[in-house]
């Protein structure tokens, strides 16, 4: 992946001129029930409010509540981080998310994701691992995302690698941040570049 250094934001839309629909809100401009949602979410483990929570924050009920499934499924779900970040690294580039992206391949590639399959990721290919629990992730979700379902043998190779309970929770995982990078492509939420790694292209390419 080729680093990109030309601007410090990173637009969501493709489009010619897209514009943050939903941008972070001034703390007096919030509500009680906004502020309050906001300081919850700051003193938790993500220690701010950013990405979806952003424009999340117009319904702070619901974005309490969406922050307490993620929360569990990104930090305490039995899925190894290796997984999980693979997983989410193949569901911002099936919706063309650059905040997830730019947020999980760094995180991917230091919990043991090849390089090259991120690559692949990127580029609309099928990454190909030797890694069986790899593999298995990459079927179920490819499927998934595609199909709304998964065959008898991807589920089967899923179940063999993570139990009933991992499958249930990669199933959940790749709703959830479905639902979330939705959440921003709708509102255009922009995001920073990180060093080495660079945005989506639009895809088809």
């Amino acid at each position: 992946m080729t680093p990109d250094h030309r601007a410090a934001a990173v637009s969501q839309s493709f489009s010619v001129s897209p514009q943050d629909r939903l941008p972070m809100m001034a703390r007096q401009a919030m509500s009680a029930a906004q502020r309050e949602a906001a300081d919850a979410l700051i003193a938790g483990p993500r220690k701010a409010v950013f990405g979806p929570f952003i424009p999340l924050l117009r319904s702070p009920e619901l974005m309490s509540r969406v922050g307490m499934v993620g929360e569990y499924l990104r930090f305490d779900s039995l899925l190894e981080v290796r997984i999980r970040e693979l997983a989410m690294c193949l569901v911002a580039r099936h919706v063309s998310n650059q905040f997830e992206w730019l947020m999980h391949a760094p995180l991917a590639l230091k919990a043991g994701v090849p390089q090259a399959s991120l690559d692949a990721i990127a580029e609309g290919r099928y990454p190909h691992s030797q890694a069986p629990d790899e593999a298995a992730v990459v079927d179920l979700v490819t499927e998934l995302l595609q199909h709304h379902g998964v065959s008898d043998s991807s589920y089967a190779a899923a179940l063999g690698v993570f139990g009933e309970q991992g499958v249930v929770e990669l199933t959940t995982l790749v709703g959830y941040f479905a639902m979330v990078c939705w959440v921003m492509n709708v509102a255009r939420t922009p995001t920073e570049n990180k060093p080495g790694f660079a945005p989506l292209n639009a895809f088809p390419a």
